[in-house]
């Protein structure tokens, strides 16, 4: 008697949650991104972890010219965080593109460059520079560095310096555009608006804080250049406000960061209503951290019976402004689909079409993702 076969193989099951996203156009093969500033151009960490195991990677600041940046003390540990004021230290974007992002292209994972810039011409510039450059998969506009003279945190506090900025990169680049924004303000909402309306297609948040640390022996700031940028675990329900706020005042795509530490930290930012999220300072005292983060992150959506990323998007935003088809896992409703994640949004302002490029039908801003600062 012969045996009926069984039931023919279509190759692997996947194994736990799907933690691909697309942010902006950006595909990853998770949502835990690292965060400008805190890992150079990869190379000091690459000994140490997986680069192709990460969402993504964004570059150190980068501009025009090379940077030195502040004179030291440029660091210093606070409780639960640091104070830095690196100045963004620099080589330029003619190093980075001769030099670091050939080696970049070896690692099967998207670069994003961090652009800085004194004036709106240096920004379009950069911009111009960096569009059809073969391993650049975006570029993040940094509008909110609070540790330079010039630029930065005087473009991010102002909704109409920052909205001058995103649209002359915009002119400038096809590339996908992630603009950075900044806590150091009264209104961040009113800056992700306009950052959204001059063409962003994706908003980061959030840069670090202002602070200072006082030498009780010197009478004196311990950072040379008095004030510095607070990251770290202190400033995370200011960061989880934060992208709280904007994902329910815009549509495009948000990545979430400050102090994010575990996956549970993960979590919660993409219930808050970001679409990935951005690992920094925790990097400096756990090198492995990104894949912690994943790690965990996956455990949780499996405990908690997520399928996909998407379905966690904007979970606890009852204002989450990411409108899109219901899904059948997780009980389907707000935040199934991440912004530019899963096709057209259904319009509103700066709404987007399938594939995070195309035109979504929206109103003004309609489009076809811790920093070193």
């Amino acid at each position: 008697m012969t045996s009926s076969p069984g039931p023919a193989r279509v190759g692997p099951a996947r194994v736990g949650p799907d933690l691909d996203v697309t942010v902006a156009g950006v595909k990853m093969r998770n949502p835990v991104m690292i965060a400008s500033g805190v890992f150079g151009y990869g190379r000091e960490y690459a000994d140490l972890i997986d680069l192709s195991t990460l969402g993504a990677i964004v570059v150190k600041g980068t501009s025009w010219n090379p940077r030195e940046g502040n004179p030291p003390p440029r660091t210093v540990e606070t409780v639960a965080g640091m104070l830095n004021s690196i100045g963004l230290q620099n080589p330029g974007v003619d190093y980075f593109l001769s030099v670091d992002l050939p080696w970049l292209r070896g690692f099967d994972v998207p670069v994003i460059v961090n652009v800085v810039g004194d004036t709106v011409e240096d920004y379009a510039k950069m911009a111009g520079r960096l569009e059809g450059v073969a391993g650049v998969a975006a570029l993040e506009a940094n509008i909110s560095c609070p540790n330079v003279d010039k630029g930065g945190l005087a473009f991010g506090a102002d909704p109409a310096a920052a909205g001058s900025v995103v649209a002359a990169m915009r002119r400038a680049t096809s590339l996908p555009l992630i603009v950075k924004l900044t806590p150091n303000v009264t209104d961040i909402t009113a800056v992700a608006k306009e950052a959204v309306a001059a063409g962003a297609d994706a908003i980061s948040l959030i840069n670090t804080l202002v602070g200072m640390a006082i030498d009780l022996e010197t009478r004196q700031p311990v950072l040379a250049r008095g004030t510095g940028g607070l990251s770290g675990p202190a400033i995370k329900p200011v960061a989880l406000a934060a992208v709280y706020r904007v994902a329910a005042a815009v549509t495009v795509p948000i990545i979430g960061m400050g102090g994010l530490w575990t996956g549970r930290d993960a979590a919660e930012f993409l219930m808050a209503g970001a679409s990935a999220v951005a690992v920094g300072t925790a990097i400096f005292a756990d090198p492995a951290a990104p894949g912690r983060v994943v790690a965990e992150l996956g455990e949780f959506m499996t405990e908690q019976g997520f399928g996909r990323v998407a379905e966690m998007v904007g979970r606890a935003n009852t204002g989450f402004l990411g409108r899109y088809p219901p899904s059948s896992a997780a009980g389907g409703g707000p935040g199934d689909c991440g912004p530019g994640d899963c096709g057209s949004s259904g319009g509103g302002p700066g709404a987007r079409g399938p594939g995070g490029r195309g035109p979504g039908g929206g109103g003004p801003g309609a489009r076809s993702d811790r920093e070193e600062t």
